[in-house]
């Protein structure tokens, strides 16, 4: 694999950096770590058939900032935010017939099969609508999608820059700010993926496009309309959903966007029942907080697309999710 060469990206206009970064970016079945947690009290897991160690958690979070801390050289960037899920759980051999009770930290050792985290550039801002945003870095580790009973083979990542809206921490993905499938032996392979990400992928042009969103609405009419084809859509047939994109989001996080439509204090509707896409998109980053490690990013980018996708069909008569 070819080392990549750094090249200036444009930048967006600086502003006054915030403190931290939060650590809200997702919600549902997580728990907030810290690195050294993951450094000093979980264990590693390995290739079964060959013993091999995996690049474990910490490791691809070095590896990640190290990485953005070389890219964007001479900005402000804060320390990850980390989440993780699914605790996988052991005992050293001494307290194997110990009570669960009565085990001691240190007794039952374990290491999360989930992990995401995301460190901010907390000098790269914008606005938009009144909302700040500032550019942010992550990535996304599931050890599930690994087969760690064979050899040692690529591992998989998902790995992602963005911009984070201050205003209520949803994240804001873009298609060219994302790779959803990298895999890797190494940590310096790994590397070499982040880099370039960081270097394909066009901050200016995203801001740019997120605000052009608030400058278009739909009714109340067309939000029902919007509601009822989003539920529709799961049943329909093979060749009738060919034809129309999807946006993969659940029964329940729809409910939230329809609840956050009259209530959410930031991004709730007009008087008059109209929203403009910038809120609506924002309703959908946010029922989106609720999504597993393992899809909240992906389902990022679907939100990003789909609001363009409504902003370019808003007079088109045949667009099936509005008409």
């Amino acid at each position: 694999m070819e080392t990549l060469v750094y090249q200036e990206q444009p930048r967006v206009a600086l502003q006054q950096a915030p403190v931290s970064s939060g650590d809200g970016f997702i919600i549902a079945n997580t728990k907030v770590v810290d690195l050294q947690e993951l450094k000093k009290e979980c264990i590693i897991p390995v290739f079964s058939k060959d013993n091999e160690i995996t690049i474990s958690h910490d490791s691809f979070i070095d590896t990640v900032t190290d990485t953005v801390h070389q890219f964007y050289h001479g900005e402000q960037i804060l320390s990850p935010a980390i989440r993780a899920s699914h605790p996988v759980k052991g005992r050293i051999p001494e307290a194997k017939g110990k009570p669960a009770h009565l085990l001691a930290d240190y007794e039952k050792p374990l290491y999360y099969e989930h992990m995401a985290f995301i460190m901010e550039v907390a000098s790269i801002r914008d606005n938009v609508a009144g909302n700040d945003l500032s550019l942010c870095i992550g990535g996304v580790r599931a050890y599930n999608h690994e087969n760690l009973y064979s050899r040692k083979t690529e591992e998989r990542f998902k790995l992602f820059v963005g911009f984070q809206n201050k205003v209520c921490m949803n994240l804001c993905i873009s298609t060219d700010g994302y790779k959803a499938d990298v895999r890797v032996r190494t940590p310096e392979e790994l590397a070499n993926h982040v880099y370039r990400l960081l270097s394909e992928y066009n901050a200016i042009n995203q801001i740019k496009q997120m605000s052009e969103l608030p400058e278009h609405s739909i009714t109340e009419q067309q939000f029902a309309q919007l509601i009822g084809r989003l539920r529709m859509y799961p049943y329909l047939g093979k060749s009738d959903k060919q034809a129309i994109p999807e946006l993969t989001l659940g029964d329940n996080q729809i409910n939230a966007v329809v609840k956050d439509y009259y209530r959410d204090e930031s991004f709730c509707r007009e008087e008059d029942g109209s929203i403009n896409l910038w809120r609506l998109y924002n309703l959908f980053t946010g029922a989106n907080k609720s999504s597993y490690l393992d899809t909240f990013a992906d389902r990022s980018v679907d939100i990003f697309e789909f609001a363009r996708l409504l902003q370019d069909n808003l007079d088109d008569k045949s667009f099936w999710y509005l008409n």
